[in-house]
């Protein structure tokens, strides 16, 4: 079984660049920078369970930013020195995949974190569909106090 061979008939072009080689999609013209819908993002690799809207929020950097992942444990992180300065780099646990950065720039009566990520490395869930697909334990998500 070739793992490339399958990704890349599995993911769209621009979901394999950025999950396994490492890319950037550009600003604006990706698909969720300015969703505010309610549901949760998967990795589009595994369709592991990763970010929800209840933590996104507008970073004005024109990619989607979260404030936290779902669960700590379903990322890691590791130093990324590619464009000259030290940035953290976001991978998916499960698939490895390429998620985009974090960064501490934030304050933090507001998110203090900003997980800004490429919406290629993304699929979503609507809160409608969760259950049917098997997401139904990240209802709670959404529940109002």
């Amino acid at each position: 079984m070739n793992i490339t061979k399958d990704l890349k008939q599995k993911l769209t072009s621009l979901e394999f660049k950025v999950t396994q080689e490492w890319a950037t999609e550009p600003p604006f013209e990706n698909a969720y920078w300015d969703n505010h819908e309610e549901w949760i993002y998967v990795d589009v690799v595994d369709w592991t369970p990763l970010f929800s809207s209840t933590d996104k929020f507008d970073s004005w950097t024109w990619w989607p930013s979260f404030s936290k992942p779902i669960d700590d444990n379903i990322i890691s992180e590791k130093e990324d020195y590619k464009l000259l300065s030290q940035r953290t780099e976001v991978l998916s646990v499960n698939t490895e995949s390429h998620l985009w950065h974090v960064f501490d720039d934030w304050p933090k009566e507001l998110w203090g974190m900003r997980y800004c990520i490429n919406s290629a490395s993304l699929k979503f869930i609507p809160k409608e569909k969760m259950k049917d697909l098997g997401y139904e334990k990240y209802l709670f998500l959404f529940n109002k106090i």
